[in-house]
């Protein structure tokens, strides 16, 4: 027998996977993340046997539900179900997966439509922040269709605006963890940072690259993915994330100085293979990192006066612009507003099926 499961199948930014309202999955949470890992197909590296898209990018899981706080109006769970082991994780955010959290909750009835942009205030209960996404609507529907382009998606889509609220030091307690610009390890000069996600900024020359390499030659690059993953190791601790083997976070990102007209050019391993472009919440913390004097990011775009800027981070497939509001004090960097533009489409609705003994604990 197979137990019938409500969810939506939507793209979120360049993400993908099943969004799930929280009342439809079990309350335990290891009978939740099983019936997740059969509905995805895990563990396979095909990810044959469910609807997992055989890479992290597309094995993602949303679980929207009302709000448990007066200044949200739905709680958003970030579910990361892995490819090739049995683990569900929930240490991180996903602000690709945002993207189409209000879109959901509008259509599944948790926010009324306000006009022609209906405005979903999301807690992103993974950190405990607040995000902020606009949606637009007609005739008390969302509106998937429109003229804005993302890199990394093909064709166009409704614009979809996040605004980041209050998200430094959301994982790791402040906004520089290590209480540091920099700092070294493993005889290489990092910038550990928190702005959404927690990131680990090192510059690509530092490893004898240039930091244009495609993703498929940097995973091929298995000395290179070492001493990262060494490195990573030993900055989770110093992030206050503790033992961070078997966590999606800290992720570890190349940079390189822009060459196609940005700010700065990324290669970002999440954390063990290499993503196509970079996640929303990563790029939020790389541009911020860029206006951190001192820092190994800022050392390669020089210094960024303190105000509202358009910071456009390059990655693979393109590029990401970060409109960013910042000031300075005597004890450092306040980021006052983050928001990026995004899009997001619903792809299925209906049922996925579970076999029975894994929608029990």
């Amino acid at each position: 027998m197979l137990t019938a499961v409500p969810s939506t199948l939507m793209r979120g930014g360049t993400s993908k996977g099943l969004y799930f309202l929280a009342h439809h999955l079990p309350t335990d949470a290891q009978a939740r993340d099983a019936m997740l890992l059969a509905a995805m197909g895990s563990p396979d590296e095909r990810q044959i046997d469910g609807v997992g898209g055989a890479h992290p990018l597309t094995s993602k899981v949303a679980v929207v539900g009302p709000a448990s706080r007066p200044d949200a109006d739905v709680d958003y769970l970030f579910l990361q179900v892995k490819v090739d082991r049995a683990e569900v994780s929930d240490s991180q955010n996903c602000g690709n997966i945002l993207a189409g959290v209000g879109p959901f909750a509008i259509e599944q009835g948790l926010v009324p439509v306000t006009g022609k942009e209906t405005q979903v205030r999301i807690h992103l209960v993974n950190t405990g922040s607040v995000a902020v996404a606009r949606v637009k609507t007609e005739g008390k529907q969302v509106v998937y269709e429109g003229n804005a382009r993302i890199d990394g998606v093909p064709g166009t889509a409704a614009p979809l605006m996040l605004d980041f609220l209050d998200v430094a030091g959301s994982s790791c307690g402040s906004l520089l963890p290590t209480g540091s610009c920099s700092d070294w390890i493993e005889g290489v000069e990092v910038t550990c940072i928190d702005n959404g996600m927690p990131v680990v900024v090192l510059s690509a020359a530092d490893f004898g690259l240039t930091g244009y390499e495609s993703p498929t030659d940097l995973e091929n690059n298995g000395e290179l993915k070492g001493r990262l993953e060494t490195i990573r190791l030993q900055a989770g601790t110093r992030m206050n994330l503790g033992d961070v083997q078997d966590k999606t976070v800290p992720k570890m990102t190349l940079v390189a100085p822009a060459r196609k007209g940005g700010l700065i050019c990324t290669r970002t391993f999440i954390p063990h293979r290499v993503h196509e472009a970079i996640g929303v919440l990563g790029a939020v913390s790389v541009a911020t990192a860029c206006v951190v004097p001192g820092s190994v990011a800022q050392r390669v775009v020089g210094k960024i006066e303190e105000g509202t800027h358009a910071l456009e981070v390059e990655h693979p497939t393109g590029s990401f612009t970060i409109e960013m509001e910042f000031a300075s004090d005597a004890s450092g960097i306040k980021v006052k507003r983050s928001a990026l533009l995004r899009t997001a489409r619903k792809l299925m609705q209906g049922d996925v099926f579970v076999p029975n003994k894994w929608s029990q604990p």
